[in-house]
């Protein structure tokens, strides 16, 4: 039927865009960086770090949702920014993404390469620390982590699909997982371990040139919070997107919010915070108390989830490359499809083995900065495209309109900027060189090869 494909069908409810967020949002920032911040950054008041991440969430989600419901695309700051703002902005927010997705899937990967030792020691098998830690943490490899990301590799190349039904178990596996943590870490409680509360205060430069703080550890487990995006992104199929998706975003965002405070203020209660700088702070807390079976039991439900966090990531970093080359940012190869499986399996071989190298190689603490600071970015620029947007397009239809004027986009940029300005300079300077090699790819070849410069763009940016 004409026009059958021209606008999504109208299903989402309030409750429905909630759920949507929380699965989207629960996975390696819960299981992973509450430990690792707490030990190196807040201690216990990692809890306050939770709350000023959560905080930037809200004015960032409701922002993208504006430009969702108005110019739909890819569900992408990519192609958002193709449609709304040209061939440049595109790039650079295309490339960030794409940064984002491969240092989140090989920070994960560390996550997920400590709980699965932590299965194994529950087993009677030990793994040595060579095969399980990189060269700058005192290791060879982490042979679990390159090799979970290469097995991935493996699944998306072949071109298996997750189903629904899949999506909404592993979501269950994963709460049920916090709820066992919670329930018996209420029995191990030693509230002297909360002082002092503030040992690093809100925000300090270390001797080693690192940040600490509640403020430094807000930009850092920001991360947490990837993928309160998804909620804005479905705005299109909302019921009533002016009512629905800002109710959805503040239910999801105040959900994983308080979940994230229970989960990190009972895990430094029951375990100094000094001690839990490890890829699985949560089974590690609970086997410092004796509680072996719980810590396996928990291990094996936060592996399940993390294996689903990763799936979805790496696909969704695939398809940014995908949509770039397409548009002739990138070499044609990126967007090559197999015949067979119908997916583009270049860019899916290529993104693998360069995950599956950073994952075995570098530390989760610094490829969790690189991820949020990614992030943060890509969100910056969002929130500013919707300020541009409103002065240059003051008459395009909004379905969404995040309400305040220009208050909520703004605050977007000010507090996203300000979680940046709170990361650790080292963290700054790789992503700089990294920003600098996107500029000599594009001005070496998109430039001169892209569609804008052959003019030849097509009236609808499908990214």
């Amino acid at each position: 039927m004409a026009g059958a494909t021209e606008s999504l069908r109208k299903c989402l409810t309030a409750s429905d865009l909630t759920f949507l967020g929380i699965g989207n949002m629960i996975g390696a920032g819960i299981f992973v960086l509450t430990g690792v911040v707490a030990a190196t950054q807040a201690g216990p008041a990692v809890i306050l770090s939770f709350v000023v991440a959560g905080v930037a969430c809200v004015f960032v989600a409701l922002s993208y949702a504006e430009l969702a419901a108005s110019i739909g695309g890819c569900g992408s700051g990519y192609g958002y920014s193709y449609a709304a703002f040209g061939e440049l902005p595109a790039w650079i927010v295309g490339w960030i993404t794409a940064s984002a997705a491969a240092f989140s899937v090989a920070a994960v990967a560390n996550g997920w390469s400590g709980y699965f030792g932590n299965a194994l020691a529950a087993l009677g098998v030990n793994l040595p620390d060579a095969l399980t830690k990189g060269p700058l943490s005192g290791g060879v490899v982490n042979l679990p982590a390159a090799l979970v990301v290469l097995g991935l590799m493996a699944v998306l190349v072949a071109g298996v699909k997750q189903s629904a039904k899949l999506n909404s178990a592993v979501v269950a596996v994963k709460l049920l997982a916090i709820a066992l943590f919670i329930g018996v870490a209420l029995s191990y409680i030693k509230p002297g371990l909360w002082h002092p509360f503030l040992p690093f205060g809100w925000f300090n430069h270390m001797s080693d040139g690192k940040t600490a703080g509640v403020l430094a550890g807000a930009a850092v487990v920001f991360f947490a919070y990837i993928g309160f995006q998804n909620v804005s992104v479905a705005a299109e199929e909302a019921q009533n997107p002016q009512r629905d998706v800002p109710l959805g975003t503040l239910a999801a965002v105040i959900t994983c919010a308080l979940l994230y405070i229970i989960v990190s203020g009972l895990l430094t209660a029951i375990a100094p915070y000094r001690s839990l700088n490890v890829s699985s702070p949560i089974a590690y807390g609970l086997l410092q108390n004796g509680v072996s079976w719980g810590s396996a039991l928990v291990a094996v439900g936060v592996i399940v989830g993390l294996t689903s966090t990763m799936l979805v990531t790496y696909y969704a970093g695939t398809r940014i490359l995908f949509a770039m080359a397409r548009d002739g940012l990138l070499p044609p190869i990126f967007c090559r499809v197999d015949a067979k499986t119908q997916i583009p399996a270049n860019s899916t071989i290529m993104c693998g083995i360069l995950m599956a190298a950073m994952a075995g190689l570098l530390p989760l603490g610094e490829l969790a900065q690189l991820a949020s600071l990614s992030r943060l970015t890509e969100f910056t620029l969002v929130c500013l495209g919707v300020v541009v947007l409103r002065a240059t397009k003051p008459d395009m239809h909004r379905p969404f309109r995040a309400p305040g004027g220009l208050i909520l986009p703004v605050l977007g940029m000010l507090s996203c900027g300000a979680l940046i300005a709170f990361m650790p300079f080292a963290t700054l300077v790789r992503f700089a060189l990294y920003l600098a090699v996107g500029a000599a790819v594009y001005f070496g070849y998109a430039a001169r090869r892209s569609r804008a410069a052959a003019a030849d763009i097509p009236d609808e940016i499908a990214a």
